[in-house]
């Protein structure tokens, strides 16, 4: 394909912005090459600056959960629009997405939006250890959830060491209050709750993690952490931005049976544009200003376009459920049909798949932790990702990204996107 205005654009937007993006990943520094710009998005294809087409399996890193340009998301933005774009007061539109929120996500009773994923698990950790009185977290290594100081910390020299920063600009004083675990392993963080005792606010992860390639939770790890929070009063917080209103109507926690404490949106929640939210039962959210001592707060937070395009996207949600069962088909279908591809041309891989969300992992070991995701091939990804590319497929330039499945994708491009990994394997 031709990408000779992408680079342009590239070229031109590294003179003023750092790096050309302004999110790291999109700069195709993991694969190699520069980035392709969008000029627009339907349904399940992305066009480029070129003019190329692509299927796209980033859906803007999930929101798009039925596809872009979805017609009543984007009616109600342009209908909102025409009244004033910000207002810096409270809305009624705000309340309506709060009750659909709340009766669709299982153990909570209220909600506060903020204005990304990044905001609200700040917010989420901040509240834990208001409402707790404890300073230290728990995190998963692998586990992102945004790039707030406490958030950048990677492992620490064994299962009870305090995590040091690995992004300059982290102090180490943030970092001793972070604590690093591996994800799927209970032992680990047992011990890090021994070694603690009494300091721990929260345990935050993702609960299906999708920023190391799409990892499922071993059976009995959720449960399992649950029963570790019970026990020594500390708050179980699930990141949800990735996986809130996509693997069910109420999230992992409908879909495993397991109640958080506190929860995070982002993505589905605003439609596309840019939304976080955290929510909790009432006692907790009560510890929040005004009414509480938790001081948080957002100009923009609650803006009317992006609780116009959120309240539409919950409301098709909530309304068709069928969507669910649909789109997890579809991944499954996509699956099968890579997983036969690959085997034929016996090339190492590894699949991981739950619900909407599926990655390709060049290993022959299973995947289960940042660590066995880290091992796998990257050169291997690389080549994939730019021979799906040029077969007119977008896949995340990372191979540390999930893939998210849409609606909007119909069994022909499955299809075709099975046919480019054929094309692509016997290549590798």
């Amino acid at each position: 394909m031709n990408y000779k205005r992408s680079s342009e654009l590239f070229t031109a937007a590294k003179k003023v912005i750092p790096g050309g993006v302004n999110s790291p990943v999109r700069a195709f520094n993991a694969v190699g090459g520069d980035p392709i710009f969008i000029e627009k998005a339907e349904g399940a294809y992305l066009y480029d600056a070129d003019g190329n087409k692509f299927i796209d399996y980033i859906n803007s890193w999930g929101p798009m959960i039925l596809g872009h340009a979805h017609k009543p998301v984007v009616d109600a933005v342009v209908e909102k629009a025409k009244k004033g774009t910000s207002f810096g007061t409270p809305t009624e539109i705000e309340t309506k997405i709060a009750e659909l929120a709340v009766k669709m996500v299982p153990n909570i009773d209220k909600i506060r939006f903020v204005n990304s994923g990044t905001e609200a698990c700040m917010s989420a950790v901040r509240l834990a250890r208001g409402f707790t009185g404890k300073e230290k977290i728990i995190k998963f290594a692998g586990c992102y959830h945004g790039h707030s100081d406490s958030f950048l910390i990677q492992a620490g020299s064994g299962a009870v060491t305090f995590g040091s920063p690995n992004s300059p600009g982290v102090t180490k004083g943030t970092a001793k209050d972070t604590l690093l675990a591996d994800y799927n392993n209970l032992e680990n963080v047992a011990a890090l709750i021994e070694a603690n005792k009494g300091e721990i606010a929260c345990i935050i992860l993702e609960p299906v993690a999708g920023n190391m390639g799409c990892i499922p939770p071993a059976e009995g790890f959720l449960g399992g952490l649950r029963s570790l929070c019970d026990q020594n009063d500390i708050l179980l917080v699930f990141d949800e931005v990735m996986t809130g209103f996509r693997l069910a109507p109420g999230g992992v926690q409908e879909r495993m049976g397991i109640a958080a404490d506190i929860v995070t949106f982002g993505k589905v929640i605003g439609g596309g544009l840019p939304v976080g939210a955290f929510a909790a039962r009432k006692e907790i959210m009560n510890y929040l200003a005004p009414i509480g001592p938790v001081y948080q707060a957002g100009t923009l937070s609650g803006n009317p376009l992006a609780m116009a395009a959120g309240l539409a996207m919950l409301t098709e949600l909530d309304e068709q459920r069928e969507i669910f069962k649909s789109i997890e088909e579809k991944t499954a279908y996509l699956h099968q049909g890579m997983e036969k591809v690959l085997v034929a041309n016996n090339i190492p891989h590894t699949i991981n798949r739950l619900g909407s969300m599926i990655s390709v992992h060049f290993s022959e070991e299973p995947v289960t932790d940042f660590t066995s995701a880290a091992n796998a091939n990257n050169d291997t990804f690389k080549k994939f990702f730019h021979g799906m590319l040029d077969n007119g497929i977008y896949i995340a330039p990372s191979a540390f990204e999930t893939w998210f499945i849409t609606e909007a994708l119909t069994y022909h491009d499955l299809d075709n996107t099975i046919k480019a990994v054929e094309a692509v394997a016997k290549t590798l």
